[in-house]
């Protein structure tokens, strides 16, 4: 049998950490930053935790996890 494919973008857009939960960037970030306060962009680094929900669904697109 086949393997099953992964989908490219959510390799390069998602992480999971040792638990198995799944870390995504923030949005708005990208252009028109100075309509945004500081606030926003300040809090915007880095990644968080997505709902578990959400979370499922990426893991779906991953059959065989992320090899990172």
């Amino acid at each position: 049998m086949s393997k099953m494919k992964t989908k490219s973008s959510v390799k390069k857009r998602f992480r999971l950490t040792a638990t198995g939960k799944v870390k995504a960037g923030a949005g708005n970030k990208r252009h028109m930053l100075t309509a945004k306060t500081n606030k926003m962009k300040r809090q915007n680094r880095g990644m968080s935790v997505m709902d578990k929900q959400d979370g499922d669904t990426v893991k779906q697109w991953l059959p065989y996890g992320l090899s990172r």
